[in-house]
């Protein structure tokens, strides 16, 4: 299968660069700039990322290109256009004029394949302190800014060799879509036969082929990852898969008997475990966030080991692991810095293979599969939810007084979300990332009728981002709100006032603990 390298040299946006370039129907695969995979012939073409580094200092990671130069098409991106053109003879510096943020093209040739279909003034995002001053023997520059003159360049024609000062991957570059096609489609030559579909014909071959005839159990949490990769599974493998749905009472109202409802509508062997009881039990009087999801996280261990050994035949452990869960547990060094996050932690006396059919998606991707798989909307375009559920959404201690009263409120928010007509005909729910409703750690004084009151003060959240690395907080309709606000009044025994929060991430985050 065709392939593009992207070698990540610290960049925040690396995975975004993936991202776009699966946007092609082009498969890729993100590894540290320091782990190419030279016996690899589906590779077509590599891609540098960008890096904080500056190639002038004494510890900027250094490639050696003595098994790319001249064999691949490259495209160096900021950090990558500026070490190509270090390494292989050009200058570098501090430049006096620095670029962050819109700049236009004020020149380029039309007639190189880089930039076919670009115009003069296309808007370009750039986020640089260096400058290229002077290129190596034998590059042209093939666009320029205001101020930067060497806005990208190439190498000679025999190399296939580019690099770019701005971000084509960046939603600000405009041209950035139409770039990143060139070099992956035009320059490279990819087939385009990366799909939703194609994925899902050659992952249920690869499982069947990995699994043979043993049992698998998955542990399954409600979400779209996790749910995906389940009914990808039982295509593979039918009634060899064991699913198992811990309900730590924490989830939203209702919720552990409605996805209970859809999993068996979708032919899967589940064993629901109401583990409420056990875990109010150690919850109890624990106000510290990170030792309630430690103890969250234990519990959970607990009980899906204990169902787990009852399938005493099962020999693999299938996870819904997505491909930036896999990025992000290791730098670009390769040394891990967390684990995964889905069942991580199993004890070893399990003995279980891992198995994650999701491995290499990102999660827009695995809505796609989803979708192909025939899952309902309802499941796939379901809202992040925390592991801890709402455990990380009530400040101070947990009680199923407060769990009720937090069921109830979200309940409504959810509801209006998923109810509220926009302009467009769609409605708020599909315009916001993830929301939720916060139980503070506060009472205040109200009044309803003649009678004073000294209640709950709740918090709605609601943010819009596309990766939850970054994430503004959703500008919902005042009336919406109020809406909501005085249904969550009027409907919550507890509850007597409603905040909004509008903070963004960063420099807060999207949950409160």
């Amino acid at each position: 299968m065709q392939k593009i390298i992207i070698l990540d040299f610290g960049s925040q946006t690396t995975q975004l660069i993936g991202r776009r370039v699966r946007e092609l129907n082009t498969f890729c695969e993100i590894l540290p700039y320091n782990r190419f995979p030279t016996d690899d012939a589906d590779v077509i073409g590599v891609i540098l990322s960008g890096s904080p580094l500056s190639v002038n200092q004494s510890d900027a990671f250094r490639l050696c290109f003595d098994n790319l130069r001249g064999k691949y098409p490259l495209l160096g991106i900021c950090y990558g256009a500026q070490l190509m053109a270090d390494t292989f003879g050009g200058s570098v510096q501090r430049s006096d004029t620095r670029e962050y943020g819109r700049a236009t093209l004020s020149w380029l040739n039309a007639s190189d394949p880089l930039l076919a279909g670009i115009d003069v003034g296309a808007q370009v995002w750039m986020s640089h302190g260096d400058t290229i001053t002077c290129l190596p023997s034998g590059f042209c520059a093939i666009a320029s800014t205001s101020t930067v003159a060497n806005a990208a360049y190439r190498g000679a024609d025999e190399e296939q060799l580019w690099g770019v000062q701005f971000h084509p991957e960046v939603f600000h570059t405009l041209c950035g879509k139409q770039l990143l096609e060139n070099f992956v489609v035009g320059i490279c030559g990819s087939r385009q036969d990366w799909s939703a579909a194609h994925f899902v014909d050659t992952t249920v071959a690869e499982l069947r082929e990995q699994v043979g005839t043993e049992l698998v159990i998955l542990g399954l949490s409600g979400g779209v990852d996790s749910s995906v990769a389940a009914v990808l599974l039982h295509r593979a493998i039918g009634n060899k898969l064991t699913c198992i749905f811990v309900d730590h009472g924490l989830l939203r109202k209702n919720e552990y008997a409605e996805v209970m409802s859809l999993y068996e509508g979708l032919g899967l062997n589940v064993v629901g475990v109401d583990a409420s009881a056990k875990f109010y039990a150690e919850l109890a009087g624990v106000t510290e966030p990170e030792r309630k999801r430690k103890i969250i996280g234990k519990g959970f261990i607990d009980v899906f080991e204990a169902e787990a050994l009852k399938i005493s035949d099962a020999r693999w452990l299938a996870q819904g692991t997505i491909y930036p869960d896999r990025i992000e547990s290791m730098n670009i060094t390769g040394k891990v810095i967390k684990s995964h996050h889905n069942v991580g932690g199993l004890p070893a006396k399990m003995n279980l293979k891992i198995c994650e059919p999701l491995r290499w998606l990102f999660k827009d991707e695995v809505r796609r599969v989803g979708r192909q798989l025939g899952i309902p909307e309802r499941l796939i375009s379901r809202h992040p939810f925390p592991g801890p559920g709402l455990a990380v959404r009530i400040l101070g201690d947990i009680t199923p007084e407060k769990v009720h009263i937090l069921q109830e409120a979200d309940d409504i928010f959810i509801r209006a979300l998923r109810e509220w007509a926009t302009d467009d005909g769609d409605v708020l729910y599909n315009k916001v990332w993830q929301a939720g409703v916060v139980l503070l750690p506060v009472q205040s004084v109200g009044v309803m009728g003649d009678e004073r009151t000294y209640e709950q003060a709740v918090a709605l959240r609601a943010v819009t981002s596309t990766d939850a690395m970054t994430a503004d907080w959703a500008h919902l309709p005042y009336d919406f709100l109020s809406h909501v606000s005085n249904e969550i009044i009027n409907r919550v025994q507890g509850v007597n006032r409603v905040c909004y929060d509008i903070s963004s991430k960063p420099p807060a985050t999207i949950e409160w603990e």
